[in-house]
């Protein structure tokens, strides 16, 4: 490598609620000269991010501007309602959009969720972060719906969650800039979908198979040939000139003529 030369590398941003883990330890099990590194970036900066080249490619939460970006959806989270432990609905197990006709809604300005109409009744202010609406909703103010890794993400003793039906899912997705499809990029593809190492792109970028070790066994010697197909060795050593092999068959041992 010269001067000039910049070691490969590989930059993942992700949206709060995603775990790249997973992913993360394939990639350095297979790639361990190339390293990975995260960058944490809010849901509304995520696609103009990877514009900038901030990332090489990024978990992002659909729908987003996909000028310039492409998108591989991976997954759909199930959406919760988030509220205080000894709220009314917390008895059920699973709650409906109808059940909060009565209740404060909060609506954080960084949510994911595509609403057509948010249920319940509007605070009088939206909360700047998904992270604020959860603090809102721990002192009583309202309740709060978000995808299940949020819930998770901003977990508090005093809180809980069900799941909510009637309301927009959140789809998660890996996307990347459109012009850069790189070989770097196509190998974190094949992980994220499952493809295996020994596949024609998964084995691209890995470390080369060790060679197999040759059987042992005995060198010829010089001179030697391999064995024909007879079964027995070919060009060993010469018979005598002009007589048998020694000790071939017809061939008596030599003595002393016998006397007349």
């Amino acid at each position: 490598m010269t001067g000039s030369e910049v070691p490969p590398s590989f930059r993942l941003a992700y949206v709060p609620g995603v775990t790249p883990t997973k992913w993360v330890r394939i990639w350095n099990e297979r790639l361990p000269g190339i390293p990975l590194t995260l960058v944490a970036v809010a849901p509304a900066a995520a696609p103009d991010a990877l514009r900038a080249g901030e990332a090489d490619a990024g978990f992002v939460r659909l729908p987003i501007d996909r000028t310039d970006l492409s998108a591989i959806p991976l997954y759909t989270e199930t959406t919760v309602v988030v509220i205080p432990k000894d709220h009314l609905v917390a008895s059920a197990e699973e709650v409906s959009t109808g059940d909060l006709a009565d209740e404060i809604v909060l609506h954080p300005l960084d949510d994911t969720l595509d609403w057509d109409t948010l249920p319940g009744r509007p605070a009088i202010e939206r909360p700047a972060t998904t992270e604020d609406a959860v603090e809102l909703v721990a002192a009583g103010i309202g309740v709060l719906v978000v995808p299940q890794s949020l819930a998770r993400l901003y977990h508090r003793k005093d809180l809980t969650y069900r799941p909510l039906t009637g309301a927009p899912e959140s789809r998660v997705a890996l996307s990347w800039p459109e012009e850069e499809t790189t070989d770097l990029v196509e190998e974190f593809i094949g992980i994220v979908r499952g493809r295996t190492v020994n596949s024609s792109r998964g084995r691209s970028l890995a470390a080369p198979a060790p060679a197999p070790a040759q059987p042992k066994g005995k060198r010829p010697a010089p001179g030697g040939g391999a064995r024909g197909a007879g079964g027995g060795k070919t060009g060993g050593k010469n018979p005598r000139a002009g007589g048998a092999p020694k000790g071939g068959k017809g061939g008596g041992k030599r003595g002393k003529p016998r006397g007349r």
